[in-house]
């Protein structure tokens, strides 16, 4: 598929079919530069929705919006011809609201989330990049950026709990 094409179908995709624009955020992943950034920053609004549940229906949460998003990412990707498009950013979403589960509320703790998470998804120590390499389909796709989050809440819990 030509670059052009591709670029059509993705717009196509993300903005018309419900599967489509929940796997891009709502659009934050057709940022031309930083999907992955643009939709971890889109998933700020919905954390400081859901971030006064208890912490059962926070992990609750963080189930479903993991195995629906195992399916809708494989549909949206089914949709496009292409696995783990840089635009699919529902697994940005979940990673970075695994990062904040059971972090207290402060500008900063969110900050740091939002920078640990993004770390961790960029730079892929074990497993997450053997796992973006190898594990396909909609669980591959999410199950990498899970890996992330929780590299990154482990390290952000850690900091809180200390101070």
């Amino acid at each position: 598929m030509k670059n052009a094409d591709l670029t059509s179908r993705t717009k196509q995709v993300a903005l018309t079919t419900p599967t489509g624009f929940l796997a891009f955020g709502f659009g934050s992943g057709l940022a031309p530069k930083a999907p992955g950034t643009f939709g971890t920053l889109a998933a700020i609004p919905l954390y400081l929705l859901m971030m006064g549940l208890s912490w059962p229906y926070y992990l609750l949460m963080l189930v479903v919006t993991f195995v629906a998003g195992v399916y809708i990412c494989e549909q949206a990707s089914k949709n496009l011809g292409v696995h783990d498009h840089g635009g699919i950013v529902w697994d940005e979403f979940v990673g970075f609201w695994l990062t904040m589960f059971l972090i207290p509320w402060h500008w900063q703790w969110l900050l740091l989330g939002f920078v640990l998470f993004r770390f961790f998804d960029i730079i892929k120590p074990f497993p997450i990049k053997w796992l973006d390499q190898h594990v396909k389909g909609g669980f591959g796709i999410m199950i990498d950026d899970v890996i992330a989050g929780l590299y990154a809440w482990l390290i952000l819990y850690l900091i809180v709990s200390y101070y």
